[in-house]
């Protein structure tokens, strides 16, 4: 197996930036450099220098050894100056030890899951701890990294052993008088498992939101400061705001934190009938994304007024452009101010109650193998339910089952989506 290298830190100036090496030749590769190789586990402050013997850099290096790593290889990690020049200097150093090349994109954590150091759910959690930009996404990631849903997956999938085994025997002795009829205990436990999952499914929809970000639409007729509020809220000209009916074209996106829970909101053309052309694509595009949105904020011209997209649960309908605040907790001005705090407030309000609703699995391929889990498990029961004659059947459907939970952590047919998740790391992770 070759040893890879890699800047672990994100390129450019910094205090420090980490230099990772994974493999049989990381011991080896420090020596060349260091002139001899630290304790594993123990920091140590050494002179690196090229081949010539010329400085490099003074770094702290530490090593690991096979099995006690995040690769679970014998690796290392180089700590320097976090200069360009230096990280360079150093890279190409380790290009021209023999049997050492440089990492491709996520290769140490493709290393670490082929050394079943992590799961894919692990691997997923990872990716998203990178890309977390919020409180709520850095929680949720780190959940699943811990192991989460490896966790609960283990607890199913014993339980529906259990389950099968007790099917099978009634196969093995199909011919003898069996003394226990076992089909209560194995509905109970397809019963159990099958709870536990739609419960997991159902909060993966929230947990996506949370990984991805809720949606914020604010909607309404030109002109009533659907761009004004949009600046207000983001504290910068983000949209380009105008008395000219129809300036806002296309949706406008922001993105931001409230309440630790990351969140787009965005800035939709003015709702109106018109014969332009490209304005008429912006309307449509502004009702479709208000359609997905989690919220909208639906502005009126005045007081009895009629909304143009009809009001959901969790949305709110205010006046707009309400600079002197004249109707109250009714309308908003992103001009002046006015009921932007109670909309914030709102907002955070109604998603921290929404998120409370999330589940561990986090991504649309844990919902697809569980679902598929589900339909098995039905299945299974329907054939308990039928009778001794059709346990073969029932026993085979929760195989299935089971099969599709491996499928969720990884234990088989992993290779098919590796290149899809791993195209999201970064070369040094």
């Amino acid at each position: 197996m070759d040893t890879i290298y890699a800047e672990a830190t994100a390129r450019g100036k910094a205090g420090v930036a980490v230099v990772r090496i994974s493999g049989p030749l990381s011991f080896a590769a420090v020596e060349i450099l260091a002139g001899d190789i630290p304790k594993p586990r123990r920091t140590a402050l050494r002179v690196l220098k090229d081949a010539e013997g010329a400085v490099l850099d003074e770094a702290l290096v530490l090593c690991f050894e096979e099995g006690a790593s995040f690769t679970g290889e014998q690796s290392a990690e180089l700590q320097l100056h976090g200069s360009i020049a230096i990280v360079r200097s150093v890279l190409a150093e380790l290009s021209r030890i023999d049997g050492l090349r440089p990492a491709e994109a996520g290769e140490f954590t493709r290393r670490a899951l082929d050394n079943e150091r992590l799961d894919l759910t692990q691997v997923e959690g990872l990716a998203d701890l990178i890309d977390a930009e919020t409180e709520a996404q850095r929680k949720q990631a780190m959940r699943v990294f811990s192991g989460a849903i490896s966790e609960k997956v283990d607890v199913w999938r014993q339980l529906l052993i259990r389950a099968a085994a007790l099917i099978e025997a009634t196969i093995d002795f199909a011919d003898e008088e069996v003394p226990v009829d076992v089909s209560p205990e194995v509905l109970e436990l397809l019963g159990r498992v099958t709870d536990e999952l739609n419960r997991e499914i159902e909060g993966s929809h929230i947990s996506e939101r949370i990984r991805d970000g809720f949606e914020v639409a604010i909607v309404g007729p030109p002109n009533i400061g659907k761009s004004t509020l949009l600046n207000a809220l983001a504290g910068r000209d983000a949209a380009i705001t105008s008395e000219i009916a129809g300036t806002t074209r296309d949706v406008i996106e922001v993105r931001m934190e409230l309440d630790g829970l990351p969140v787009t909101v965005l800035d939709t053309a003015g709702l109106r009938e018109t014969s332009d052309v490209v304005e008429n694509i912006g309307i449509e595009r502004a009702r479709s994304r208000a359609e997905l949105a989690d919220i909208r904020v639906v502005l009126l011209p005045h007081a009895g007024a009629q909304p143009e997209i009809a009001p959901r649960e969790g949305d709110l309908v205010l006046i707009g452009k309400d600079d002197q605040g004249a109707f109250g907790t009714a309308s908003i001005s992103g001009a002046t101010g006015h009921g932007v705090s109670d909309l914030v407030a709102h907002v955070s309000s109604i998603l921290s109650e929404r998120s409370t609703g999330s589940a561990v699995a986090t991504h649309e391929r844990h919902r697809i193998a569980m679902t598929s889990a589900v339909r098995s498990l039905d299945a299974a029961r329907n054939e308990v339910l039928l009778g001794q004659d059709r346990t073969e059947i029932a026993a085979e459907f929760l195989r299935t089952a089971i099969y599709d939970l491996d499928c969720l952590v990884g234990r088989i047919d992993v290779e098919a989506i590796l290149g899809e998740i791993f195209s999201s790391f970064c070369i040094g992770k």
